[in-house]
């Protein structure tokens, strides 16, 4: 049985439409325009499939395609339409519509679609599973004392409604804990929203969290809710905190107290339950001593810190990394059963990876790629594994920050470009530009 929802400004056809797939065991919602459809997808626990008319005042299904995508990936839509063209058949198609009915069809037209739509979403999610399990098992089966600890002090507070804080040096894997923890809560079958704070501008991101109203500002021709309201009932995730700036720090901490905002440029108040997940690969504490972060919001996220320490400290989880890296590369380059050469494995296994696992996962992707057998050799590595480490050893007392700095230092001297640079650390060049800013290394 599956959840559809049937979208049509004729009374008649939704209505029959939504008879004879309840008939057939689904759980069906109609809705007589785009508004009315957005307001059911927000307040229920969401839809497997979509089936649309694209033609309606307001909002066309094109639009309301393309809103509920963003608030889920995974959903299934299908338009139908009595006004059918190449043109608009293939913007529909692009834009990520599974299948575009043209009127007048037969119920059994429509139920063939229905059916390939849903079987098509099954197996999607049966791929994801298994490419999830594959690469995401490795970080939770650590050897590792330090991480076994970790992965115990999670599921103990995953249970509760306090905000969480993870802290530690990118690519170490902390958005695969959030997740994690997501998954142990009472939260789990609801939304897991992950909002990056790096890749947008204050304004676009302000947009994407709280959303906005029609006018509110240059480009905003229509409302749009913002990634908060799609996370009610679940949890939001919010990926390297520390960049929020001032404004949307003061906003935010408003939500974090009492669970509501309003709109970019809108007055209604809108209340959300949500569970908070931060993450920061920066020293939190320093960044409010600098006055470029709130202490009140600081400790309003701080109520559970979980630190995720760096792959050089978990030395024994490096190698089962690789190979369970290695079995999800090859099925996703569509190689066969890979092997490391004993070279190779030496070589991965002595490096200190201080890009994390996200350098290691680029590392191996690399390796499949360019590997011509089934044994993959030293000569498939980058060569920074082999080159003798240039910079001075960090101590344990060193920051976040200086951790970083000397990272981002190190890949930039060894990359003929930006963008090789950032493509090292696991980064987009937006991203690597603002840290050099930051960091004063132009």
């Amino acid at each position: 049985m599956a959840k559809l929802l049937i979208v049509d400004d004729e009374k008649n056809i939704r209505g029959n439409l939504a008879k004879f797939f309840e008939e057939r065991g689904h759980k069906v919602r109609t809705a007589e325009s785009g508004a009315q459809a957005l307001a059911l997808f927000s307040g229920e626990d969401g839809f497997d499939l979509v089936l649309t008319d694209y033609r309606m005042a307001e909002m066309n299904g094109y639009e309301l395609l393309q809103l509920v995508r963003d608030r889920d990936p995974d959903v299934v839509v299908i338009l139908m339409t009595a006004y059918a063209t190449v043109e608009s058949a293939v913007a529909a198609m692009k834009a990520g519509a599974y299948d575009y009915l043209t009127k007048p069809f037969s119920l059994d037209q429509v139920e063939h679609a229905v059916e390939r739509a849903l079987e098509t979403r099954r197996l999607r999610g049966e791929v994801r599973g298994l490419r999830d399990t594959i690469e995401e098992r490795p970080f939770l089966e650590s050897r590792s004392p330090a991480m076994q600890r970790l992965f115990q002090d999670a599921k103990r507070v995953a249970a509760s409604e306090a905000a969480i804080l993870l802290t530690g040096e990118s690519g170490t894997g902390k958005n695969v804990l959030a997740r994690q923890i997501h998954r142990w809560s009472l939260r789990r079958e609801k939304a897991f929203v992950v909002i990056n704070c790096t890749t947008l501008s204050e304004q676009l991101l302000e947009s994407d969290l709280f959303g906005h109203v029609k006018g509110a500002f240059t480009g905003a021709i229509k409302d749009k809710p913002g990634r908060l309201e799609a996370a009610n009932g679940g949890t939001v995730f919010l990926d390297e905190i520390a960049d929020l700036g001032a404004s949307l720090q003061a906003k935010f901490l408003r939500f974090v107290q009492e669970q509501s905002f309003e709109h970019l440029g809108g007055e209604k108040t809108i209340h959300v339950d949500a569970r908070i997940i931060a993450a920061s690969n920066r020293d939190l504490p320093a960044e409010v001593a600098a006055h470029r972060f709130r202490e009140d919001l600081f400790y309003r996220l701080n109520v559970i810190a979980l630190y995720v320490p760096p792959l050089r400290e978990r030395a024994e989880d490096i190698l089962p990394l690789a190979e369970r890296l290695l079995s999800a590369a090859a099925l996703r380059n569509r190689r066969g059963q890979l092997s490391f050469s004993p070279g190779t494995q030496m070589a991965i296994a002595n490096y200190s990876w201080p890009g994390n696992v996200r350098e290691l996962r680029n590392a191996v992707e690399r390796a499949v790629v360019l590997s011509q057998s089934d044994q993959i050799g030293p000569e498939c590595l980058p060569d920074t594994l082999f080159q003798l480490p240039s910079r001075t050893p960090l101590s344990a007392s060193s920051s976040l920050d200086e951790i970083e700095r000397d990272q981002i230092t190190r890949v930039l001297a060894e990359s003929p470009t930006l963008q090789d640079a950032a493509e090292s650390l696991g980064i987009n060049v937006t991203t690597l530009w603002r840290k050099r800013k930051r960091y004063k290394l132009d």
